[in-house]
This record gives structure tokens, C-alpha cells and sequence, in this order.
């Protein structure tokens, strides 16, 4: 092979335009200016990270634009995939294109004469004052300051046609659906089936298998902007309508642990997230981070003991089903000083979450800023149906200690007396002696629990009949039987309610006995909180 040939074949590595698939391309309505954003969706490993970066290496070195800015969620993701990354910046540009990164000052220098300046969407008012040509801004869905990208358009105003990039995953955020309704916004659709040839198996065999033919798989490989999951627990619509940029000055900030016993590619992860509370009556609680992570026990334990320093917080709470005192002790073994209390779970994870889930539709809890992985989590969990939720679990476990201080009170009280408030409309469909004390005691009966433990109500949406409705207006299955002649409690089953009269949650119709005595007592004391709410 001689020299000539040798540089065609180098050349053709190069060529961008030969080698990249439709969907990777700006659109003509792009390249012509006429629209001012490109927004790529695509699906995890689509190639929009490429794709992105070669439209950088173009606009510097072919159409000569000398401010090209990048912006990523955090400065150590624009480092590790935009410039470093195996599809970043560096790794398309052949060697006589190749900018010099410069990581104390956060910037490209091009040989051309160009720059890129690199910031982190963590810190919006770093973009104050800076202007831009062009610039490319990596997963804005996952910014945690999405008012980055409005500071990010205020200084593009260099040159005589200012454009920007946007490549990410999409998420049900009001950044993606305010982008998705701007007419000088254009589109671009990719799946990571497109680019099967160019992933690893090991991405294969974890992520796509993982996640193929499931609803979190339709956003994360086929690039599908989802709506709330009409049987989960948490809605997206209600965490963005509570979602906070700071959060206030808090009494108490806890970090919960849901600890993995393994470790390796296909170990779960260690779900780390910590919270707060303010001293507000009723309290309010806020989300500070989510830490997790799938590591080996040393590797989780400290990533959780950093936080707890760096939020000042009072303690962390980790589960203990599975790794018993160990879990402790690996905590121990990085700071022996911190506070740490464990907790063993004897409730499905459902119940567990379903006073947090309360508090969620109360409006009081609040995320700060955006956390992608975590409300993707929280918001696609159905119980019975989803994979266990590990990020999930810690957020309960973080937020229930918060409530056991000052907050737990006035969670379970509140909680309890909006589901005895609603059931005021079924008792005058009641005996005229039976009261709103005999139906909480009943329900209390229903649940099989203590006034003062977590109390779960079913959420279950696929039943058409006998529902009752609470003061927020969500629709339950009943507690205690709505047939006029009985009012007894009912006994829960995994997606029906039945009593002994013969009425049934699945059957229009209930056939109707004789009166019966509403019952004088209860068999199981109740909690100093439910005899508050109702003595």
C-alpha cells in the first residue's frame, strides 16, 4: 500500500458524513438557519453524543465559528463525555484538528485560534456575561438548574446566525416539553437499536435486556416521551409542581441507605438519598441528592459519610434485612463518629411508601432541582409490578425518620384524618347510630394494624366499581362495606376488598342482609396519635 492510498483510507475514517446514519445529521432546515435549535432525542447508546461532538469539530474547523461553549450537567460529566469521553470532542478530531483541553481553566484551545469554554449546568450564573457563537448542551432533561438553558440563550448572540445543540434522553421535564412546543426548535428521533452495532455486549446483555419491553425501556432505548404511569405511586406532575431551585433553612437533614449485599455488573444498586425539614407545622421535606451508586460496600458506605459531612446532617439510616450489622460496621469503618441508627423493614415496600406518597400529593415534599434517576424510579414503581426499587427505598427510609421527628406526628394524623373525612359521605349511608369513630376504629380493624404504624392504603386503578374518594379527589377502594345494613370492615385482598355480607369490590351489585349491630369495640388498642384523631 503506498502513501496515497494510505491517506485516503486515514481520510476516510474521518468522514463524518459517510460513516454517520440519517438521524444523526443536523436537518437541512438546521444547516440553512432558519430553525435555532436542534434537539436530538435518543435513546441510551444511540450515538447522539457523537453526533453532537462531530457537529462541533465542524462548526470550528470547516465553517471557521471561533465560540463554541459546551455545557453538561456537571463539570465532570463535560470533562468524561463531552471532551473525553470515547464519543467526545477529542476523539473525533484527527491530529491536526485537535483542540488542547486545558482542565484548570475548563476550556478548549483549537488550533485554529478557536475556544470552547466548558460549564457545568450546575452552576447557571458562571454563564452570566459569557457569549457564545454556537454551543452544545449535553442531557439538559437531567439538569438540575434548568434555568441554565435560558442564561445559555441569553449570551448566544455572537455571528451572524447564533445556534445551539441539544442532545439527551428524554424525561417528562418542563425544560423537554417547553423545547419540544417552540417553533424554532427542530427535532431529531434516534433508538439505541439503531446503533446496535456499534455497543458493547456487555450494554446489550445489562442495559437492553434490562430494560426491553418495559415502560422505563420505551423513554431509555426507544427515546419515548412518557406520561405519569397511571398506577404508580408518585406522578411526575405532582414532584415538578412541588420542585424547588434552593431549599430553605432546614432543622434536620437525614441520609437514607437501601444497602446492596453484592457488588458486580449485575448487583443492584446501593440506593443513597438525602432529605430534610423545615420547621414548618405541618413540616415540609425536601430532596437534596441522590447518591446512589453500585459499588463494593467501602466504595457506598464512604460516597454516604461525604454527604452526611458536607450537608451537616444528623444522622443516616440504613436498612438492615439483608446485611444486618454489617451494614454498620462498613459505615464504622470509614467515620466511627457519624450517627447512624438501622432500620428493619417488616412492611411491603408499598406500605412503606404510601404515607410518603401522601405527603407527595399534599404538596410537601419538594425536590431540589432535578433528579433524573430518582424520579424516573419513583414515578414507574407500581406495586406488585415493578423491579425493587432501591432509590425509591432510600427516600422512604430518609423522609420516615424525618417524620419521626416532629414531622411524623402530624404526617400520620394529617394522612389518617383525610381518609376519615372522606369516609363522612359513606357514613350517612350507614346505620344512623354508627359514627365516624366506629369507621376509623374499622378501618384501623381493615388494615390489620396499630394506630401508629405505617398505614397503607390500595391504590389500585384497574377496578371499575365501589370506589370512595378523599379530600384530594384520588379514588381508593372502600375500607369498611358501603351496603347500607352492615358497615363492617372489609378484608383486603392483592386487588379486591370483600365482606362478609357477601359484597364484593368486583361486582356491581351487593346483595343486601339484615341490619346488624354496628360493633361496640375494638380488638386492637389504638396508638396516643389515632386517639387524638379520634376520641
Amino acid at each position: 500500500m503506498n502513501r496515497q492510498e494510505l491517506r485516503a483510507i486515514t481520510a476516510l475514517k474521518w468522514d463524518w458524513l459517510r460513516w454517520a446514519r440519517s438521524s444523526q445529521l443536523p436537518p437541512p432546515e438546521f444547516v440553512r438557519g432558519e430553525k435555532q435549535t436542534w434537539l436530538l432525542l435518543s435513546g441510551r447508546g444511540g450515538g447522539k453524543t457523537r453526533a453532537s461532538a462531530e457537529l462541533v469539530r465542524r462548526w470550528v474547523n470547516v465553517e471557521k465559528f471561533s465560540r463554541v461553549n459546551l455545557i453538561g450537567p456537571t463539570h465532570d460529566d463535560v470533562r468524561d463525555i463531552m471532551v473525553e469521553g470515547e464519543s467526545g470532542v477529542l476523539a473525533v478530531c484527527p491530529h491536526a484538528e485537535r483542540p488542547r483541553y486545558i482542565s484548570s481553566r475548563r476550556m478548549l484551545e483549537w488550533p485554529s485560534g478557536a475556544i470552547s469554554l466548558c460549564f457545568s449546568a450546575d452552576e447557571p450564573e458562571r454563564l452570566r456575561g459569557k457569549q457564545h457563537e454556537k454551543f452544545w448542551g449535553d442531557e439538559p432533561a437531567s439538569w438540575r438548574c434548568p434555568e441554565t438553558l435560558d442564561q445559555a440563550y441569553f449570551g448566544l448572540r455572537l455571528g451572524g446566525r447564533p445556534q445551539a445543540v441539544l442532545s439527551t434522553t428524554p424525561k417528562p421535564t418542563k425544560l423537554v416539553k417547553s423545547l419540544l412546543a417552540d417553533p424554532t426548535v427542530i427535532v431529531t428521533r434516534g433508538t439505541s437499536y439503531e446503533n446496535r452495532a456499534n455497543l458493547a455486549p456487555a450494554f446489550l446483555s445489562k442495559i437492553i435486556t434490562k430494560y426491553e419491553n418495559t415502560r422505563l425501556g420505551r423513554q431509555e432505548l426507544l427515546a419515548e416521551l412518557l406520561d405519569d404511569n397511571p398506577g404508580a405511586l408518585f406522578l411526575q406532575a405532582t414532584i415538578d409542581a412541588a420542585r424547588v431551585d434552593r431549599e430553605p433553612e432546614l432543622v434536620r437533614i437525614v441520609g437514607g441507605i437501601d444497602p446492596a449485599t453484592t457488588s458486580g455488573p449485575d448487583a443492584d444498586d446501593t440506593g443513597i438519598v438525602y432529605a430534610g425539614r423545615d420547621n414548618r407545622k405541618p413540616p415540609h421535606f425536601y430532596v437534596l441528592d441522590d447518591l446512589t451508586c453500585n459499588g463494593k460496600p467501602e466504595v457506598w458506605a464512604r460516597r454516604a459519610v461525604v454527604a452526611y459531612h458536607r450537608y451537616q446532617a444528623d444522622r443516616i439510616v440504613a436498612e438492615t434485612n439483608q446485611g444486618g450489622d454489617m451494614v454498620e460496621a462498613t459505615i464504622r469503618n470509614v467515620d466511627s463518629e457519624c450517627a447512624y441508627r438501622g432500620v428493619h423493614a417488616t412492611k411491603g415496600k408499598a406500605i412503606r411508601a404510601e404515607p410518603i406518597s401522601a405527603l407527595y400529593d399534599q404538596g410537601r415534599v419538594h425536590h431540589v432541582g432535578i433528579l433524573p434517576a430518582l424520579e424516573d424510579e419513583i414515578c414507574d414503581f407500581v406495586p406488585g409490578q415493578s423491579v425493587s426499587p432501591n432509590r425509591m427505598d432510600a427516600l422512604v427510609w430518609s423522609i420516615t425518620d424525618l417524620m419521626g421527628h416532629g414531622g411524623y406526628e402530624h404526617g400520620l394524623i394529617e394522612f389518617w384524618g383525610q381518609q376519615a373525612e372522606a369516609m363522612k359521605n359513606k357514613s350517612a349511608e350507614s346505620e344512623p347510630g354508627q359514627s365516624i369513630v366506629d369507621l376509623g376504629r374499622a378501618q384501623i380493624e381493615a388494615m390489620g394494624q396499630t394506630g401508629n404504624a405505617m398505614f397503607g392504603v390500595l391504590k389500585s386503578k384497574a377496578l371499575p366499581t365501589s370506589r370512595v374518594k378523599d379530600v384530594n379527589g384520588r379514588a381508593h377502594l372502600p375500607s369498611v362495606c358501603p351496603n347500607p345494613h352492615c358497615g363492617k370492615a372489609l378484608a383486603v385482598y392483592a386487588n379486591h376488598v370483600q365482606c362478609v355480607c357477601g359484597w364484593d369490590s368486583r361486582s356491581e351489585a351487593a346483595p343486601q342482609p339484615e341490619p346488624v349491630p354496628a360493633p361496640e369495640t375494638v380488638k386492637r388498642p389504638l396508638s396516643f396519635q389515632m386517639e387524638r384523631l379520634l376520641g
